[in-house]
């Protein structure tokens, strides 16, 4: 005798509201997350550079004391970025006058008293070099996002071209030949990695923008750019389902 076919039963309800909920917790902080990190920093930032530019601006021209001034003694403010206001007002007017005439000799006087310091040389011209490197105009970017097979052959990694290599380098390497320096980031801090020269023939350039290479290697590959020039992003909702179908 044949049984009766037995449809599973249906979800309960309950679950279904929960899960929805979840779903919906977890979108909402996909969403959040980045601005409230995004204004938290800059937040932070701002009350950083207050802290150290502040206690050289006399008191009068602080904005509590300002505000007490002009509404009276009760008020209690408290209000940021007048330090970061003149911290870029002073770097602009160093920067002015560095490139003067003026400038450039008190900077060659300066450097020239730092270079006969033993210890304050050595951390001179290495903050001055990380400086140059990190804003410069000219190559303070890279160039394209790339994808080669490191660290052995069948594995592929992200990386960025960021200069042709230059002298010694190029004399004494692949012959001569064209290399290309390409910065290999770790995931999930890009700001670390390896710099490594490749042939330029052994380098696949990628449409992808840089950004959205970065992208990429930040999330651990959970967000990859799509044809149309956004981000596709796998939502939680089908990872479950994947999963049970699994």
């Amino acid at each position: 005798m044949e049984e009766p076919f037995n449809p599973s039963p249906p979800r309960p309800r309950r679950r279904r509201v929960f899960s929805g909920l979840r779903n919906s917790f977890l979108t909402g902080i996909v969403v959040i997350a980045p601005v409230g990190l995004t204004v938290w920093l800059i937040w932070t930032v701002i009350g950083w550079v207050d802290g150290v530019v502040l206690p050289f601006i006399p008191n009068s021209y602080h904005p509590e004391n300002i505000m007490k001034t002009v509404f009276g003694n009760d008020t209690q403010v408290r209000l940021r970025g007048l330090g970061l206001l003149f911290f870029l007002i002073f770097t602009t007017f160093v920067g002015w006058l560095a490139k003067g005439l003026l400038g450039r000799s008190l900077i060659r006087t300066a450097e020239g008293l730092v270079n006969r310091m033993p210890v304050v040389r050595s951390i001179y011209s290495g903050v001055k070099q990380i400086a140059e490197t990190v804003f410069a105009q000219a190559d303070r970017s890279f160039e394209k996002a790339c994808i080669i097979e490191y660290p052995r052959k069948g594995i592929w990694a992200i990386g960025f071209i960021s200069t042709k290599a230059r002298g010694e380098i190029k004399r004494r390497v692949n012959g001569g030949k064209e290399l290309l320096s390409v910065f290999v980031p770790t995931t999930p801090n890009p700001t670390s990695g390896f710099l490594l020269f490749f042939p330029a023939e052994d380098i696949i350039e990628l449409d992808m923008t840089v950004e959205d290479a970065a992208k990429l290697v930040i999330s651990a590959g959970l967000v990859y750019p799509n044809e149309n020039g956004g981000l596709s992003i796998k939502n939680s909702e089908n990872q479950n389902n994947d999963a049970k179908k699994v």
